[in-house]
């Protein structure tokens, strides 16, 4: 028999991968399913992008193996871009690690700056990826609450002072998966306050910084005072530049941590693709305005979900960012997995039951807006007939 690592057997099924087994049960029985679950978008990436992609792919050095920390020229796209956008000036070479997606960030940095017995503190609810990235690293899981009466953000007085001691990273993701909210400079100031108390790294997962609605203001972490020292940001350009299959992000911020996760990748991949480096990098110092025609695009269909919702008397809080919106299961239904099932079930509509993100989901479910317009209105269409039903 294999022995299985201790680690892997401590991760959960990912509940995506969950989610689509129902999806294709019931496409095997030839329903129609639409898939309101995966923040997968549907809208294409920019055609000067596309182009770049193609153009590099064609030259023999667009096949080499890439530099493993992302090429000079990508590094400093990015410290471009976040000047330009946030006003933050980084240093290409030290404070600027590009990723393989986003994603791995969570599961990859506590490998990077943590030991095992490590305290890493995780909101709750939540991307699933931070609390495997505790389990990968062997790391103890502390899960702050976020509260819809405390405006979905971590209560950072709740913590116990012995908990915050030992913890050696805090994760934080705003605009929020999945509830959608918000976090001001206020809140981030006492968030930086906290990590120099208490020596803990701010990892701040931003992929969605650039989707937030109404004119609404959402910092970069790193605009606070004194964040270069204790945090870092990730960003990701799947929401910004809808690139999400060309699996481009990036870490920036304290110098420490950014150098400590670019040498342990070092081992694990050969970093982006040369092609899809160029590509991030058109993407980066090219036209910005698919940015600004997605988020237009993103706000009707957020406007569309929470009025059919509304409709229906279910509650929601309109998120104010992101590709997400998140409702309270109506009266009658004991989970949220019991209320996603039944909606799959009956009108081949797939939401996101919110226990997959978490214990203090339970009681919510999560909305996707990120497939056509077509769909979606017929989506939420399906919704009303089956809450009339019930």
């Amino acid at each position: 028999m294999v022995k299985i690592a201790e680690r892997v057997g401590r991760l959960a099924p990912f509940l995506f991968v969950e989610l689509n087994k129902v999806i294709r049960e019931q496409q095997a029985k030839g329903v129609d399913v639409i898939t309101l679950g995966v923040g997968n978008p549907d809208l294409p990436p920019p055609p000067h992008v596309v182009d770049r992609l193609c153009e590099v792919a064609h030259t023999p050095t667009g096949h080499l193996y890439p530099e493993s920390p992302g090429s000079p020229q990508l590094r400093r796209a990015f410290a471009e871009w976040y000047e330009r956008r946030y006003g933050i000036a980084l240093d290409p070479d030290r404070e600027v690690e590009p990723l393989i997606g986003s994603k791995e960030a969570p599961a990859h940095l506590g490998l990077a700056i943590q030991d095992p017995g490590d305290v890493t503190l995780i909101p709750d609810p939540a991307f699933a990826t931070y609390a495997a990235g505790a389990a990968i690293a062997s790391c103890e899981p502390y899960t702050m609450g976020l509260l819809e009466e405390n405006g979905f953000l971590p209560d950072l007085d709740a913590i116990p002072s012995d908990v915050a001691d030992r913890a050696t990273i805090m994760w934080l993701n705003y605009p929020n998966n999945p509830t959608g909210a918000l976090a001001s400079s206020e809140y981030f100031e006492r968030v930086i306050e906290f990590a120099h108390q208490h020596q803990v790294l701010v990892a701040h997962d931003a992929p969605y910084l650039e989707t937030i609605f109404d004119g609404c203001q959402q910092p970069s972490i790193l605009a606070i005072p004194g964040a270069r020292e204790v945090a870092v940001e990730i960003h990701s350009l799947s929401k910004s530049h809808s690139m999400q299959g060309y699996r481009v992000g990036v870490a920036v911020g304290n110098a420490e941590a950014v150098g400590a996760l670019a040498r342990l990748k070092a081992y694990i991949d050969s970093g982006i693709p040369t092609a899809i480096q160029e590509a991030a990098i058109a993407a980066l110092q090219g036209p910005q305005e698919a940015s600004d025609a997605y988020r237009e695009r993103y706000q009707r269909r957020r406007d569309l979900v929470v009025d059919t919702l509304r409709r229906m008397d279910i509650h929601t809080i309109p998120p104010g960012g992101g590709l997400y919106v998140w409702a309270r299961i109506p009266p009658g239904f004991a989970t949220s997995m019991d209320f996603a099932r039944r909606v799959v079930e009956e009108v081949a509509v797939v939401v996101t039951p919110g226990s997959g993100f978490g214990a203090y989901g339970e009681g919510y479910f999560r909305i996707a807006f990120t497939l056509s317009d077509e769909r979606l209105a017929e989506a939420m269409h399906r919704l009303e007939q089956f809450h009339s039903d019930i």
